[in-house]
């Protein structure tokens, strides 16, 4: 998907100026796809000069006209023939994934703090979809007989929430597999390699032996 699909179906959804579709990627659209202001305000531009969208401006008091965008019936046509076209199932590419692997040829205590980090990062975008969950679709200020377009962003909104909920899951686990392997190789460590083998991780340029021996309770993952 385009950056010009995300934003096609939030102005049929809503028609807004540059600043409250960058707010709603913030808010709500980044459920599934993320950008930053100078990107939307670019596509908007190009797809101004595209002629997919129409553009008025809006007299505001006391402050700059506001320019609002809504979608012309290029635009339309265009989102329709690509709802049309078949998608292919993503691959996913994850960059922790390859470290945590990574980690049995170094030190894995030094992974901890990287994988809290995603923890606690995960936490707060699930307590933020949640809340938005409540705010828009499940609380007391939610539509009582919710439209076909709240509907479908509601079952959007829930699949980010499961996808958190499964990561923060995951990340616990991770964290519970590396403790459980570093307490183990402290527990197998010799007084005479623990300082050799400290101090080789900690001194950059530090190197070891080919023929050492992998750090007890640390094996290389195989495909």
């Amino acid at each position: 998907m385009a950056l010009e699909h995300a934003i096609l179906v939030s102005l049929l959804e809503q028609p807004g100026s540059g600043y409250e579709l960058a707010r709603r990627f913030e808010r709500s659209i980044g459920y599934f796809w993320t950008a930053t202001h100078q990107q939307i305000y670019r596509v908007l531009k190009r797809m101004e000069g595209d002629g997919l969208l129409d553009v008025r401006d809006i007299a505001q008091q006391g402050r700059p006209d506001k320019r609002e965008y809504s979608v012309a019936d290029p635009g339309r046509a265009a989102l329709s023939e690509w709802l049309h076209r078949p998608s292919e199932p993503e691959s996913l590419r994850h960059d922790l994934a390859v470290k945590i692997r990574g980690a049995a040829f170094d030190d894995p205590a030094a992974l901890l703090r990287e994988v809290e980090r995603h923890h606690r990062a995960h936490q707060d975008r699930l307590a933020h979809y949640l809340a938005g969950q409540d705010r828009d679709f499940t609380g007391p200020d939610a539509p009582a007989a919710p439209d076909a377009g709240q509907e479908l962003q509601h079952v959007v909104l829930r699949g980010g929430i499961a996808y958190e909920r499964m990561t923060v899951v995951w990340l616990e686990d991770v964290l519970a597999t590396v403790r459980r392997l570093v307490a183990a190789d402290r527990r197998n460590e010799t007084p005479a390699d623990a300082p050799a083998s400290r101090g080789a991780a900690a001194t950059p340029g530090a190197t070891t032996s080919s023929d050492a021996p992998a750090s007890p309770g640390v094996t290389a993952p195989t495909d």
